[in-house]
């Protein structure tokens, strides 16, 4: 292992022991045994992937173990990214893939800000699945059912994800932390029969009933047939007012002798999960993922990108409202155990976390770059407190993690880590680029395209550039796709979402490069690119300059269309009791014109209390650029804190 920081070298190098000992070493040794494929780097080996995509995804199928019958046909019209079919011979159940082992070994462990801490073995999980199967059978849930979650980060959501995968329903979530409202605009498209909900959770040390929000909810979802609620912070839910409802233990008590499942092996394809998008320009999509796809593609990148192996402890902080806690579910496929954490990251100043992660022994550590961010900027050094010997990868995404925030994480997390960011979205319930223990860490950079993923980076031609900024493309298709928006039977909104700018190649919409190491930097989302004199700046770029200055907590920046023109506006949220004065703005302005270009430097600075966000955390930048241009957000109940929105309308300082 060598970790540095100059920009000459990486900032971590994997060790020959490391390379050895990895899950992707031993998958690359045997495919190039198996299909003799020239070269014997990373390179070589992606490239195999994206060439021969149905010897790829079949040795992948292979590799990991899926439990089902593959068929002879790995994929159909692999031609195109519109018509592909993958494995349309196999037959597989997702959820008997989640629950494989069934020994006295952790499968869960669960933190709820340190007032409830369980835990739960495989046996004991697979039981308590195959009981409320069972009661779901009985209650008339057949294949192709909603079955919806408006729940924390609980071991039971995980549970009724699988109850309900293993009959081949479909499952969606929410986050109690959504409001009526955002959560109507996403179950109410899909019209769920059961809902699965408890009375109360905690967050920031403070208890908030969700009574009234559900009972709400409950009369605008003519759909549902049964309420069952869990219970988190009360042993018996409270189920006062909440039509339709019963507790978990009522529902499961009729089928207390039940120990096997019944698990329904369907069509790869068969679909699995409906996400939603972020929502915050219209009514969310509900976009829906086939378990096939989601499966292997998890597969994939936990066990070969993640190095994920049995026994490992895995944690992701993430609520049921943001797709990384479906990625999360998945490692119980890989033999690992989920450390699962509900509540405030901070609370007791991030300590908390900390300490069950170290008690836990945590392998695999999963945030945002956000909170590595805000983790910087406060007064925990969780390596001076915190021992985490087993720690050896930590996963980053959300939004680009600044190079400051590789720099955090090596000198104040632990040394000796791949440190993983990560990119790829809810539409894909995956990773388009991601982490490679075999692979050095660059500063600033992720690592690697994902294997079986034609990733590049397209400029306005349609042609593809390296060293240059663009639009992230995938050019052939992958398992994972999305099957279709529900409701979109032509398929119209499903084009136009992704197929619209480069014909029959998928636009992600993020502003990209790729480097001389052959990793990735993104630079934001595309359509919130900053076009100053025409010219396209991402506003990550802006981001880490701002960032870097102590006296600022947080920003966000837009595009102000003026004068014919575009001028930046830079919204900064301060520490306490700090001023944006004279002296700070020149400070701001200087850092970024030193580091960027005179066009990244903003024309306005203004300080505000707070900038909105998503519910997982996201800022919402198209938000505020039609708040200060006088137009309507449309759908604020996607934002986790939408009163925020009220400090940009109508700003005396973008008035001139």
């Amino acid at each position: 292992m060598n970790m540095q920081s100059t920009t000459t070298q990486p900032i971590w190098t994997p060790s020959a022991a490391q390379i050895e000992a990895a899950r992707i070493t031993a998958f690359a040794r045997e495919m190039r045994a198996r299909y003799r494929f020239a070269g014997d780097d990373y390179a070589a080996l992606h490239h195999w992937s994206v060439s021969k995509p149905a010897e790829f995804w079949q040795a992948v199928w292979d590799f990991t173990g899926v439990i089902g019958e593959s068929g002879d046909t790995v994929v159909t019209n692999g031609d195109t990214m519109l018509g592909a079919r993958w494995f349309p011979q196999a037959r597989l159940n997702f959820a008997e893939n989640l629950l494989r082992q069934r020994d006295d070994t952790d499968a869960l462990v669960f933190c709820g800000e340190g007032r409830v801490t369980r835990r739960l073995s495989h046996a004991e999980l697979y039981v308590r699945v195959a009981q409320l199967a069972a009661a779901l059978r009985q209650a008339g849930v057949v294949a192709g059912d909603r079955v919806a979650a408006y729940l924390p980060n609980l071991p039971e959501t995980i549970m009724a994800m699988l109850a309900a995968a293993s009959i081949g329903a479909i499952f969606s979530s929410c986050s109690p932390d959504f409001g009526v409202r955002g959560v109507l605009d996403r179950f109410g498209q899909i019209t769920p029969k059961i809902l699965f909900a408890t009375d109360a959770y905690v967050y920031n040390e403070k208890e908030l009933d969700t009574r009234d929000k559900l009972t709400e909810i409950v009369a605008q979802l003519p759909s549902l047939e049964r309420v069952i609620l869990v219970p988190y912070l009360h042993e018996t839910p409270l189920l006062a007012g909440v039509p339709l409802a019963q507790t978990l233990a009522e529902f499961t008590a009729p089928f207390a002798h039940v120990s096997e499942i019944e698990f329904a092996r369907l069509p790869f394809a068969h679909p699995l999960y409906v996400m939603y998008s972020s929502g915050t320009t219209g009514v969310p999509k509900c976009i829906v993922h086939g378990a096939g796809g989601t499966l292997l593609q998890h597969l994939k990148e936990q066990q070969l990108h993640g190095d994920i192996k049995p026994g490992d402890r895995l944690f992701y902080f993430t609520t049921c409202g943001w797709m990384m806690w479906n990625w999360l579910a998945s490692g119980l496929a890989s033999g690992a155990t989920l450390l699962l954490y509900d509540g405030s990251p901070f609370a007791n100043d991030g300590r908390l976390l900390f300490a069950f992660l170290a008690r836990e022994q945590v392998t695999h550590f999963g945030t945002s770059a956000k909170f590595i961010d805000a983790l910087s900027k406060s007064a925990l050094r969780p390596r001076a407190e915190f021992s985490l010997p087993a720690l050896r990868t930590v996963f980053s995404t959300g939004s680009p993690l600044a190079a400051e925030g590789f720099d955090f994480v090596y000198q104040e997390i632990k040394a000796d880590v791949n440190l993983a960011s990560i990119s790829g979205g809810t539409d894909i319930i995956s990773c388009f680029v991601l982490g490679n223990p075999t692979l050095p860490v660059w500063r600033g950079e992720i690592q690697c395209k994902g294997l079986g993923m034609a990733v590049e980076v397209f400029d306005d031609n349609g042609q593809p550039v390296r060293e240059a900024k663009g639009e992230l493309v995938c050019t052939k298709p992958f398992p994972s796709q999305p099957l279709g928006f529900w409701h979109d039977d032509d398929g119209a909104k499903y084009r136009a979402a992704y197929f619209a700018r480069f014909a029959g190649v998928w636009a992600h919409g993020d502003y990209a490069e790729l480097t001389a190491h052959d990793g990735l930097i993104i630079y934001g989302r595309s359509d919130a690119t900053l076009n100053p004199g025409g010219v396209r700046i991402g506003t990550a770029e802006i981001y880490r300059q701002v960032e870097s200055l102590p006296e600022i907590l947080e920003s966000l920046v837009i595009g102000q269309d003026w004068q014919g023109d575009v001028r930046v506006v830079l919204f900064v949220k301060l520490q306490p009791d700090v001023v944006l004065d004279d002296a700070l703005q020149t400070r701001i302005k200087q850092t970024i014109r030193a580091n960027t270009t005179p066009r990244h430097v903003p024309a306005k600075i203004i300080a505000v209390a707070d900038l909105p966000r998503t519910k997982s955390g996201k800022i919402t930048e198209l938000a505020v650029r039609d708040v200060v241009h006088g137009r309507a957000v449309k759908n604020q109940e996607a934002l986790a804190n939408p009163d925020a929105l009220r400090l940009f309308e109508n700003l005396p300082e973008l008035q001139d």
